[in-house]
């Protein structure tokens, strides 16, 4: 596998950092029925990704826009389309920056943004 992570993509990918800022906006905001819908609920429904925000001991905020040039990403090798495997930490209004981080993978298609399927919301 070949990481790659926003830094080295360059600034040009918009694409990639504002497709993680919806899913994370969308979080934020607790609207995780339109995060279903988008994710097709493949790997998380709406309730376990509900429960895992809830349980976390502090409330979800927007990071700031230049954490978004940060995003962790690794191609998977042999996908078609192709796709990518992502981390981003999540921000608290309590810490900044928290522990509780996003996983989620992002594929390409030929829409504003790339489909996203959220694999976990834990503590790392």
């Amino acid at each position: 596998m070949n990481s790659i992570i926003t830094k080295e993509w360059g600034m040009n990918n918009n694409r990639l950092s504002r497709t993680v800022q919806e899913i994370v906006a969308c979080l934020v905001k607790g609207d995780y029925d339109y995060l279903e819908r988008q994710t097709d609920s493949t790997r998380l429904t709406k309730e376990e990704m509900q429960t895992a925000v809830n349980e976390y001991p502090g409330t979800l905020v927007l990071p700031p826009e230049r954490s978004f040039e940060n995003i962790d990403v690794i191609e998977i090798e042999g996908t078609a389309p192709t796709e990518w495997s992502g981390r981003f930490d999540l921000w608290t209004a309590e810490d900044g920056r928290s522990d509780l981080t996003l996983e989620l993978n992002l594929i390409e298609n030929n829409k504003e943004l790339y489909d996203v399927r959220i694999d976990n919301i834990h503590v790392l």
